[in-house]
């Protein structure tokens, strides 16, 4: 009976174990899946917010396919951002789509790479993403210099 005790005993006490494990494992989890969204959200002001007019703003110089849109932007930024094609060309797909760029392709029978310019539509609308946008971009730097002022000025003469 004794042996049965201390079976049940270690049984149980592995079933415990297993249990907090697993809870400490969800709590982790949690944890990491927090710091990943608030990556994303802060990736997404840009590749959501900026992107967009960025681009318009790129094509608004010259005209470029999608890889020389991104390099552009990562010159323009001095490296300090660099958006993937992938998060460009569903937002050249788009533009397309509703008129406000026109895409060529470089040879017709290649189909290699496709250019894209501004249309007279794109620059309308361009134009009016400008005007709408500068009072909330304006707003967001006086956000983001008080928020680090907080973060980190403060600190720096304590």
């Amino acid at each position: 009976m004794d042996d049965y005790k201390l079976y049940f005993n270690n049984i149980q006490s592995i079933k415990d174990e297993e249990k907090r494990l697993n809870e400490e494992y969800k709590k982790k989890l949690f944890e990491l899946k927090k710091i990943q969204i608030a990556k994303e959200s802060v990736g997404q002001i840009f590749t959501k917010g900026l992107l967009p007019i960025y681009i318009l703003y790129i094509l608004s110089l010259s005209p470029a396919n999608g890889n020389e849109i991104s390099s552009k932007i990562s010159n323009h930024t001095n490296g300090l951002w660099t958006p993937s094609t992938g998060g460009i060309y569903p937002i050249l797909k788009k533009f397309e789509k509703e008129g406000f760029i026109l895409g060529e392709w470089d040879d017709q029978k290649k189909k290699f790479q496709k250019i894209y310019k501004l249309t007279s539509k794109g620059k309308l609308e361009y134009q009016n993403r400008k005007s709408l946008l500068q009072p909330k971009i304006k707003e967001s730097l006086m956000v983001l210099n008080i928020i680090y002022k907080d973060l980190y000025k403060s600190h720096e003469n304590k």
